[in-house]
């Protein structure tokens, strides 16, 4: 267990930050928290994805010198997937700071608590 923890330790980083970010998305009240909580949590994904992707001794998947072997290269989807990921990731984070702005500017707090309470109290 020891050693495969020192091997992989960019995993167990991962998973450690992504468990940071679960615990603050649920824990928080406060709407400007929990979208720092679920950004940690979408940059552990990206460096679990970009861990599991490399692969020690080999170069990004650019011919150069006439090396064509795939054996030379790691395999460029993880990439992919983590460069899509952070787009998609920074629109979701855009999209979800806007709809707070309007919230905060109808209640008048980002306690998600007292917004369900004032919900409740109107009816919706």
């Amino acid at each position: 267990m020891g050693t495969n923890l020192l091997v992989n330790y960019g995993e167990a980083v991962a998973m450690i930050l992504f468990g940071i970010g679960f615990g603050n998305l649920l824990l928080q009240p406060n709407l400007i928290k929990k979208i720092i909580g679920l950004n940690i949590m979408d940059t552990a994904i990206y460096l679990f994805l970009a861990e599991k992707g490399y692969i020690k001794g080999r170069v990004a998947p650019i011919v150069a010198n006439g090396v064509q072997s795939m054996e030379a290269y790691i395999n460029p989807i993880p990439s992919g997937l983590v460069l899509t990921g952070i787009v998609v990731s920074v629109s979701v984070s855009a999209l979800m700071l806007a709809l707070t702005i309007r919230l905060y500017r109808r209640y008048h707090t980002l306690d998600l608590d007292e917004i369900s309470k004032r919900l409740r109290k109107e009816g919706l």
